[in-house]
């Protein structure tokens, strides 16, 4: 682990802190699809994101969940972060959206490193930053963009976290990750494919 360690965050980390990560955290692999944090849970670590891609969903009453935002390599939660700090529960819902590994940091280390390392404080505000940026550009595309500039920011979100042309997502699941419907989806690709955006296949579809 020290070695991926190293890889990631070498530039980025003091080698002592570099050394303590490497003592503490657990590490975590999981396979695409699986739940990693579910609304109502008391968070007692922090994850930093190694490799694949993780998406952070809200839940609403009705049991509806709306995509906020994508965690990618080398990033952390800032959602996560906020209720290690006040020991409350989570309001999100942690998904892998490919096979990731992860560490998982003791919420305890949190405050002793912002204390004791200046990289670890900036580390820290930075994902807050880029957390609170990633959150207004969803609220922007609810509230200003209509449901085919969103899918078509959807789509090309995908295409740069996967770093593929090939969605393997169903008309369904970008449904539930844009609160619409499957037949508003399937309508609006069926046009991008009409404007030669993308290809629609069995399984797929195909950026253009």
């Amino acid at each position: 682990m020290i070695q991926e360690l190293k890889q990631y965050y070498g530039s980025l980390f003091e080698p002592s802190l570099i050394e303590e990560i490497n003592n503490v955290a657990t590490f975590m692999e999981v396979s695409e699809g699986q739940d990693l944090m579910k609304p109502g849970q008391y968070i007692k670590s922090m994850p930093l994101l190694l490799s694949g891609s993780i998406k952070i969903m809200r839940p609403d009453n009705d049991g509806e969940e709306l995509l906020l935002y994508h965690l990618e390599k080398g990033d952390t939660c800032a959602m996560t972060m906020t209720c290690c700090l006040g020991s409350t529960k989570s309001e999100i819902h942690a998904v892998a959206e490919t096979h990731s590994k992860l560490l998982m940091i003791p919420v305890g280390k949190m405050e002793e490193w912002s204390r004791k390392y200046k990289s670890w404080r900036n580390f820290v505000f930075s994902s807050y930053h880029s957390r609170m940026m990633e959150l207004l550009e969803s609220v922007d595309n609810i509230a200003f963009n209509n449901m085919h500039e969103r899918l078509e920011n959807y789509l090309d979100d995908k295409i740069k976290i996967l770093n593929s042309k090939h969605i393997y997502n169903t008309h369904k699941e970008i449904a539930a990750d844009l609160h619409t419907s499957r037949v508003v989806v399937s309508r609006l690709l069926k046009k991008m494919e009409n404007d030669q955006k993308i290809k629609l296949h069995r399984s797929f579809i195909e950026a253009l």
